[in-house]
């Protein structure tokens, strides 16, 4: 049986780079889907992501990334 979102949840694809990714944002890796755990700011502007899964992904400032992101309506 499948997990089905929330009923008031949207999801929107959104450009994310190191400046603007958020905790629970979804990124597609390696064609597996890695949501956001938690964020690490390292010099010169970059950012470690670390996954749910438990893998790590360091970004650099001009990185850009498609990501997934929860929107809840009110």
């Amino acid at each position: 049986m499948r997990d089905r979102a929330p009923v008031g949840v949207l999801v929107s694809p959104v450009e994310v780079t190191a400046a603007t990714v958020q905790r629970g944002d979804i990124i597609q890796l390696g064609g597996q889907a890695c949501r956001v755990r938690d964020l690490f700011q390292l010099p010169q502007g970059a950012r470690q992501l670390v996954f749910e899964s438990g893998e790590l992904l360091a970004i650099h400032t001009r990185t850009r990334l498609i990501a997934l992101r929860l929107l809840r309506r009110r």
